[in-house]
């Protein structure tokens, strides 16, 4: 065994304000970075973490990792202490999707708060395991802790069971603050480590989360390697001002490597720019990253999410280290085809969706993103909609929905270029009557039209009356909104007999599609 190999597993701990995660990951590190435990001035100020914060410590391959993992001697464990505030939920969205296990605190004496559950849907949409801490157990006098401890343990498992996670989540309880029970935490979290899956043959994408410069070296950018990996002497991008930069060196927690890879926390000197034009951003191997100006992705409506969802109205969206504003469209499958399939295809129909219920949402929902500034992104990436404008005092789950993108449109006269493209249609009918039969395969329909309507697109579209009888526009008729309509196989005698009554109930109706992209305004049937 290399005992010299260490490999990275990123830690994330979240929960609400004031539950003591960044004094659990200050107990718990033996390195921190250049942005940990609230060296930000305001977090400093205000008492509580505003950012992302990054420290480590490192500890030998776990006994049930060796023979999977045989040429590995340790593992080090990168602490994302992700702040808990709800005006923050952009950081930690952010934050939860470069982490591999979420370690969720929970306040003992307040138990599961608004932002405890919203973080918990964030930790199902980006990571697959959870290990939860029940944070401050020093409050419960020392007669009762355990018996305490054991009841909250079975609440959040009732909690649990209802997640992906299922009821096998590890629990524990302690106290970061009087050190209470860490030894036995850190031996459980041990045991439930593994080796993170990571592809080293994707093009190289690093998120950025902090930048600055070193007089005489270069500019140094800190983050996590989403995908690939990136060595010395490289030329990467930086496609926020599209330059292309050399790396010059790598460092991972203040030490030198000459590679680094997927899930790797490190620091990324390049040659210099100024970094105060990217605060947050993207490193990426040239061309692999594109700007995005709509998108489209199948809908996954968040459970917790109680409004309805409409079409036309707005949401945040975050890619990324990225949340932006996008009008959202809702589109559906055409239930007419006999083809079943789950996956977006631009030569296929679908139906416009108005609105959605909370109770009846369908389960083959797309929905077009149109976002107000554009987005870096790749293919593939995962998408999540928030309500971040909702009231913070309702206590409600702000986030709606979540996707990964299907299609993109990476041109800024997308509306123009590709929507154009999208069969995306409304149902439309108009109603009219019959005024008057000239023989039983002809009449007189007024009332499909209005004055001003062009009636000459709708030549040869079929009609139907009420009574079951099919016909075509014939013709437009006279100056106002009137057209001829035949009847090839002629109106049957007791729709006749109606019709000759001056309180004829016979409607004729005409139904058809019109694509709401489609700047000629066809009409199809």
């Amino acid at each position: 065994m290399d005992l010299d190999k260490t490999i990275n597993f990123n830690l994330g701990i979240l929960g609400h304000v004031d539950s003591g995660k960044t004094t659990l990951a200050k107990l718990l590190s033996t390195q921190a970075s250049t942005a940990a435990f609230d060296k930000h001035p305001e977090s400093q100020q205000r008492g509580i973490t505003i950012d992302l914060g990054f420290s480590s410590m490192v500890m030998d391959i776990p006994e049930q990792l060796k023979s999977s993992a045989s040429d590995i001697g340790k593992i080090q464990i990168t602490f994302v202490d992700c702040p808990g505030h709800a005006s923050l939920i952009r950081t930690i969205i952010g934050g939860a999707q470069i982490i591999d296990m979420m370690l969720l605190v929970v306040d003992a004496q307040k138990g599961f708060q608004t932002q405890t559950s919203e973080c918990l849907v964030i930790g199902e949409l980006t990571c697959e395991k959870l290990f939860v801490v029940i944070n401050k157990i020093d409050c419960f006098e020392e007669s009762i802790r355990d018996k305490s401890i054991y009841k909250m343990k079975l609440r959040i498992s009732k909690i649990l069971e209802k997640t992906k996670f299922g009821n096998n989540v590890p629990i524990c309880g302690i106290s970061a603050l009087k050190n209470l029970y860490i030894e036995d935490f850190l031996k459980k979290l041990q045991q439930h480590l593994f080796i993170p899956k990571r592809n080293f043959s994707k093009p190289f994408l690093f998120y950025v989360d902090h930048c600055f410069a070193i007089k005489g070296q270069g500019t140094v950018c800190t983050g996590t390697i989403i995908e690939g990996k990136v060595s010395v002497q490289q030329t990467v991008e930086i496609p926020n001002f599209k330059e292309q930069k050399k790396v010059k060196s790598i460092q991972m927690f203040k030490k030198p490597v000459q590679t680094a890879l997927q899930g790797d926390r490190v620091g990324i000197c390049v040659t210099q720019f100024n970094p105060e034009q990217m605060e947050r951003g993207i490193l990426a191997e040239p061309g692999s990253v594109r700007k995005l100006y709509a998108g489209i992705i199948k809908f996954n409506k968040i459970k917790y999410f109680k409004y309805t969802i409409k079409s036309k109205s707005k949401f945040h969206i975050t890619i990324g280290h990225e949340t932006v504003m996008a009008k959202v469209l809702l589109f559906k499958r055409n239930i007419e085809t006999k083809e079943s399939y789950n996956y977006f295809q631009i030569d296929k129909e679908y139906e416009y969706v108005e609105e959605a219920e909370i109770d009846n949402f369908p389960n083959d929902i797309f929905i077009l993103l149109e976002f107000e500034n554009p987005v870096l992104t790749v293919s593939d990436t995962l998408v999540i909609g928030s309500k971040l404008d909702l009231d913070l005092e309702t206590n409600v789950c702000r986030i709606a929905f979540w996707g990964r993108l299907l299609w993109t449109s990476n041109s800024v006269n997308y509306v123009d270029s590709d929507l154009k493209n999208l069969k995306i249609y409304k149902y439309k009918t108009k109603q009219g009557s019959i005024q008057r039969i000239v023989n039983e395969n002809e009449a007189i329909v007024h009332g499909l039209f209005k004055k001003e309507s062009k009636r000459d697109i709708f030549i040869g579209k079929k009609i139907i009356l009420s009574t079951g009888e099919e016909g075509l526009i014939e013709s437009s008729f006279g100056k106002s909104s009137k057209v001829k309509v035949t009847f090839n196989n002629g109106l049957n005698s007791t729709t006749l007999e109606k019709l000759k009554s001056k309180n004829s109930d016979v409607l004729v109706l005409l139904n058809f599609k019109k694509y709401i992209f489609d700047k000629n305004k066809s009409i199809i049937q």
